[in-house]
């Protein structure tokens, strides 16, 4: 049972952000926490620099973000509040996630109200990541919350990587319940997918590009497709299930392009529906855009894997964005689509949007901007935390 252990005083005039909707206090805007020596992951009540309660969350001595809130109501009820956070955000995928889509974001951390907690649901499956200190205390809960709310087949644990470290976790891979199948056949917007809860990247797939993928169908119809790093093949498959005149797909992994293979067999497309290439993506667009005979596409998608993963890499990574777009843009045919994105949370927003335009000057070519694009609202953010946000991307359309 989650219980309230302490308390923690804001530093005088350090509450605004708080009371702007932002869920993270960082270290140096806490003046006292009661009592002393509270462990990582206790749950606190929060008060401003006056002793007004303004808040609940939970602490962690040793991170940079030291609370993180899981209610802005010092009332709230925080035995029951795991249970209701995820029964309400489980309404909000229910009125916003369209029909012919089975998988989704489920639950989105901090855009969810339970900061570190991450829900994905896969068919009759479910991924937790827990990746906090204080989210790592709430399993039993999440998990009798999932069994009570929607009864998966299975409740799969995907607790790993650089936050928790930082918070002191170590790595945690596994069932909490049920018995998870080697492959889970899921379906987005129609096109099907399998799914490897237990080993596949993220939770299993890249749930923030669905609406997206979506748009690139449409797009695609009875056009050419190059989609660069394909991975298991999401747009390309949505383009080529569309009907698109010719896709081509570029991964360097051969465990991905092994994955989206098998996701062209499993929507019976022909094998010549979409032609898969092993090979380094960077190194495939600037071969193409260098022949005078390479071909160009009625749409291109640039979705790399992130190139900041920490803030000291941001300037090359912008180097990389401006050079990979920069390429793609060669490779859109007149009055052609390009799709980019950048999933760095360290250079997205308006960073990414500046390295799109210089790479405009760089290409040689003009692009109009259709449209800002992002996740769906199954990965909603919290209006006052703009670090929630990570998913930028363009929707360009070549002038020439």
């Amino acid at each position: 049972m989650i219980a309230i252990e302490g308390r923690a005083f804001l530093k005088k005039g350090r509450d605004g952000p708080v009371r702007g909707g932002n869920p993270w206090i960082f270290s140096q805007a806490i003046g006292r926490v009661e009592p002393a020596g509270l462990a990582a992951g206790a749950f606190v009540a929060i008060h401003d620099g006056g002793g007004d309660a303004i808040g609940l969350g939970y602490f962690n001595p040793a991170t940079t973000i030291a609370i993180r809130l899981i209610a802005f109501d010092p009332r709230a009820r925080v035995e029951t509040i795991i249970e209701d956070r995820i029964a309400q955000a489980l309404q909000l995928r229910r009125r916003t996630v369209a029909a012919g889509t089975d998988c989704y974001r489920l639950f989105n951390g901090d855009g969810d109200g339970l900061s570190g907690v991450v829900i994905d649901r896969y068919a009759d499956s479910a991924v937790v990541q827990l990746l906090t200190a204080g989210a790592d205390r709430m399993r039993s809960e999440i998990a009798a919350a999932l069994d009570k709310l929607i009864a998966p087949a299975a409740i799969v644990e995907r607790s790993a990587g650089v936050v928790r470290r930082q918070e002191g976790l170590p790595d945690r891979v596994g069932a909490i319940a049920g018995s998870p199948t080697p492959e889970t056949i899921v379906v987005e917007n129609g096109v099907r997918f399998a799914v490897d809860l237990i080993h596949g990247q993220k939770t299993g797939h890249f749930l923030d590009q669905r609406q997206n993928r979506a748009l690139a169908a449409g797009l695609a119809r009875n056009a050419s497709m190059l989609d660069a790093y394909c991975h298991s093949g999401g747009f390309a498959l949505a383009a080529a299930m569309a009907g698109a005149r010719r896709v081509i797909a570029v991964d360097s992994s051969e465990r991905a392009l092994a994955a989206a293979r098998r996701n062209r067999e499993l929507n019976a497309l022909r094998p010549d529906a979409i032609d898969f290439f092993r090979a380094d993506a960077p190194r495939f667009l600037a071969e193409q855009a260098n022949r005078a005979d390479g071909e160009r596409f009625g749409v291109v998608v640039l979705d790399p894997p992130p190139l900041a993963r920490a803030a000291k890499d941001a300037a090359q990574a912008g180097r990389l964005y401006v050079d990979l777009n920069a390429l793609a843009m060669r490779l859109v045919e007149p009055g052609g689509f390009l799709m980019t994105f950048s999933c760095s949370a360290h250079f997205c927003g308006e960073e990414f949007i500046r390295a799109v335009r210089i790479a405009q000057a760089k290409s040689g070519r003009k692009f109009r901007t259709l449209e800002r694009l992002g996740p769906g609202p199954d990965h909603p953010v919290l209006l006052g935390h703009p670090e929630g946000e990570y998913l930028t991307g363009l929707l360009l359309a070549a002038l020439d």
